[in-house]
């Protein structure tokens, strides 16, 4: 049995036994339990009733967080001729082609946001063994597969806060939403942006609730249980 630490005894006296939180006051406990020495992490843990064993209920896309993610993100993009130029200029961080391609099956995945064009799809394709599994993989679904022109705007997106989301093969959706050092009030803004838009994602299979549980944490903290309903209802102007 895993040893918990006094720090984390003392913080998980915090919590009201049995009780289920609203975000704002999910996230203002977030932010007091946060005592690591760095800079946490915070994450929200959705379970949903989307039965990811059929197609029409995976649950994926995108969305820019207002407040970035608190983190330098590293940005790669397999393109050649103009579309690599274009993506050097933007600031990519890492651009190839067939070198990129070797590198990556040699076990090299020093990057946070994989981009591809259109040309580069078909030979970036046996790399999804690799790539798929930490959600790296350019995909058009995500508008990760991205036309020349607009390389430099979603570079830039990256960089500054896009967020990728899906549901695991238990259904649940993992993300982080930002740094305990954020105010609360920049939390709570990222927090509703991003259920917003997975809200809007919502299967139409999926009928009356869409969450059986959410929880918020830090990264060394302990869940804090929120109310479903009040996160199926979460909106960016709230």
């Amino acid at each position: 049995m895993a040893k918990v630490s006094k720090r984390y005894t003392a913080v998980a006296e915090k919590l009201e036994p049995g009780r289920v939180y609203e975000p704002r006051e999910a996230v203002d406990l977030l932010k007091e339990v946060a005592t690591a020495k760095f800079d946490e992490t915070v994450e929200v843990h959705l379970r949903t009733y989307a039965d990811p064993r059929h197609a029409d209920q995976m649950i994926r896309g995108v969305v820019v967080l207002p407040n970035g993610l608190g983190k330098t993100v590293r940005v790669l993009v397999f393109a050649a001729g103009e579309g690599a130029d274009i993506a050097r200029q933007a600031g990519a961080d890492f651009v190839g082609d067939d070198d990129l391609i070797q590198k990556i099956e040699a076990g090299w995945v020093e990057f946070d946001v994989g981009l591809a064009t259109p040309d580069m799809m078909p030979r970036i394709g046996r790399l999804g063994r690799v790539l798929g599994r930490r959600g790296l993989m350019p995909n058009p679904r995500t508008g990760t597969m991205v036309q020349p022109r607009d390389l430099a705007r979603t570079i830039q997106e990256s960089k500054a806060g896009r967020l990728e989301y899906r549901t695991d093969r238990t259904a649940i959706i993992h993300s982080p939403f930002g740094k305990a050092s954020f105010t609360a009030e920049q939390l709570m803004q990222n927090l509703a942006a991003l259920m917003d838009a997975i809200n809007r994602a919502k299967p139409a299979a999926v009928k009356g609730p869409f969450y059986k549980s959410a929880y918020l944490t830090s990264a060394m903290g302990p869940g804090i249980p929120v109310e479903p309903s009040s996160m199926q209802n979460l909106r960016p102007e709230d």
